[in-house]
This record gives structure tokens, sequence and C-alpha cells, in this order.
């Protein structure tokens, strides 16, 4: 998965926010939801401008996120 096909980063969309391509919606929300329990069915319908491939991107992203940060847990 190429995330970056997926994923845009624009100073004039959502005050440059990654967002899903051709969406307003931020990959932070697809993520947060997906680690509230909501499935990958429950998304497409909450937001019918996403896609499958969009949900896996912003998977992909984080992914890659967490590979370049570290975050305290303590």
């Amino acid at each position: 998965m190429n995330w970056q096909e997926f994923i845009v980063v624009d100073p004039a969309v959502c005050h440059g926010q990654a967002c899903i391509r051709g969406t307003r919606i931020l990959a932070s929300v697809v993520l947060d939801n997906l680690a509230a329990g909501l499935d990958v069915e429950g998304l497409l319908k909450s937001y019918p401008s996403l896609t499958r491939e969009g949900i896996q991107a912003a998977v992909a992203y984080a992914a890659d996120l967490a590979r370049e940060r570290i975050v305290a847990t303590a």
C-alpha cells in the first residue's frame, strides 16, 4: 500500500491536517474510529465518500508515523 496516493496534506484543506484524498475526512478521524472499535463497514456507512483503500491508507500512514516518532508512555 502506497499511502501517499491516498493521504494528502494541503494547508488550504482542513488546516493542513492529513486527509483522505478527495474528501475532508481526516486520517486521524479514521484512526480514532477504528481504535474505538468501529469496523470498516461501519466507517464506510458513516462516511459515504470514504473507500476501503482510504481506510487502509490511513492505517499505513499511522504505521509510518509510528516508526518515525517515539511517544512517551509514562
